[in-house]
């Protein structure tokens, strides 16, 4: 059982704050309430409630399908397992594209019935306007650009974004905009360390990356991965458990067990009032 090194509520402020004081930041992909207490109780600083659940729980080839009703439902799971980490939940897919009222009233859905505390919306340029807007209405938001899931069709498929220089003058524009706009911190996804590290420098604030190098200022993966559950494994993806082996061996001892009737035991087992 790990314990975090302090118990103090991790805020918005403190996770600007981190990069001045060059503390790295550590987040984590979370869905329910029993996973939220565990990562919190480890120290992780951010759990984000992301839409990558639409592919680790609902089994979607994309992250497209899923909706606000599902967000708010695993978002509010999450925020009622945590009592320190600062929960940041994911705006799906044409939450708020269509408009920038959609962006503010679905962002106030997620901190008002899914007890988030910002939310995480792709884009920067172009979404600039949603950014602003939403962090006018008091509700911190976190940018991502890079390999955006959302516009997984556009790109044509997950491929890595930033190689050459004009692409990574378009990502140094899109963070800018974003950061300009009122936007907290910035997920940089699939983007060559190198181009990561030159946005980062650029920023005033933190860069969290996934599959972004070692020079961002945090670094997110999603749970899933990191405990060895998923089938595949992206190259910037380390196991540090391999869970699905324990599930497999766990469940197959129960089955014999229960095939050897020797579970229940009993000791496992309620005894009447006369047997105590």
């Amino acid at each position: 059982m790990c314990v975090a090194k302090s118990k103090d509520k991790i805020t918005v402020p403190i996770i600007v704050g981190k990069r001045t004081q060059k503390e790295p930041i550590k987040v984590l992909t979370a869905y329910d309430f029993r996973m939220s207490a565990l990562l919190d109780s480890c120290g992780i600083d951010i759990l984000l409630v992301g839409d990558s659940l639409g592919n680790v729980v609902y089994g979607f080839d994309s992250t497209l399908p899923v909706t606000m009703d599902m967000m708010i439902a695993h978002s509010a799971a999450v925020a009622r397992g945590r009592e320190r980490a600062l929960v940041v939940s994911d705006l799906p897919f044409m939450s708020y594209q269509v408009s920038e009222e959609d962006a503010v009233m679905n962002a106030g859905r997620l901190v008002k019935e899914g007890g988030a505390e910002a939310v995480k919306l792709e884009g920067g340029v172009a979404m600039a306007g949603r950014i602003r807007r939403i962090v006018e209405a008091d509700i911190p938001v976190m940018g991502h650009i890079g390999l955006r899931p959302q516009a997984v069709n556009m790109m044509g498929g997950y491929k890595v974004q930033g190689r050459s220089e004009q692409e990574e003058a378009i990502l140094l524009e899109d963070a800018s905009a974003a950061q300009e706009a009122g936007a907290f911190a910035i997920v940089i996804e699939g983007v060559p360390s190198a181009t990561a590290a030159r946005i980062t420098e650029a920023l005033s604030i933190p860069t969290i990356g996934i599959g972004a190098g070692p020079d961002c200022n945090g670094q997110v993966l999603v749970i899933d991965d990191l405990l060895g559950l998923s089938e595949f494994t992206p190259k910037f993806v380390r196991k540090f458990a391999d869970l699905s082996k324990e599930i497999v061996s766990a469940v197959s001892n129960y089955g014999k067990a229960v095939d050897a009737g020797s579970f229940p035991s009993a000791e496992e087992s309620f005894g009447a009032d006369s047997q105590k």
